[in-house]
């Protein structure tokens, strides 16, 4: 059922019928080109509300066009908006020349949760080499046991752009996983 405009000059007759006063529309606006039609039925009538001639329904006015769009590109989707709550703990790895870091942060509050780095001083005489692979098992190890122990047991890595799974990195990751903790990738 379509609704109908009625201009508030309009009366109710006995028959239960809206009259307009003039025929002709008062202004040049798309909503006053529509045709105001008399509703016969009084029932209907005492069911509908009374519209004016300057409301009109515009749903199809509700979805951003492409002109709005434009204006705001910096509008996150949906996958960006609800992905810190979704995957509140962030893995992240950092590989320098001469060490290499891993801590596990929770994304809400930015909370480091457990840290693990080839260059602190347990680990710095202890191993062979600061950077090889099985200095990157050690901190996986270390990694998943922290983890463990601060109730986390899963979390997700973020790949920067361009960035492989493979070498180092890769085996940090797996043996992460070995330890029972789901990384999601």
């Amino acid at each position: 059922m379509a609704l109908l405009s009625a201009p508030p000059s309009s009366s109710l007759l006995i028959n239960g019928s809206f009259t307009c006063s003039s025929p002709k529309p008062t202004s040049l606006s798309w909503a006053s080109s529509f045709p105001k039609l008399p509703i016969s039925s009084i029932s209907i009538a005492k069911s509908i509300p009374t519209l004016y001639k300057d409301s009109f329904i515009q749903a199809a006015w509700t979805r951003r066009s492409r002109g709005e769009a434009a204006k705001r590109p910096s509008r996150k989707s949906w996958k960006q908006r609800t992905d810190m709550y979704m995957r509140p703990f962030l893995l992240n790895v950092f590989f320098s020349k001469r060490f290499i870091h891993a801590k596990v942060m929770h994304r809400g509050t930015s909370k480091v949760v457990s840290v693990a780095t080839t260059n602190s001083k347990d680990l710095r005489y202890s191993l062979k080499s600061l950077t090889d692979n099985s200095a990157c098992r050690v901190i996986g190890n270390l990694i998943a046991e922290r983890s463990i122990e601060a109730d986390v047991y899963a979390m997700a890595y973020e790949p920067k752009k361009d960035e492989r799974i493979e070498g180092r990195l890769g085996i940090v990751l797996d043996t992460i996983k070995e330890n029972g903790i789901i990384v999601d990738v």
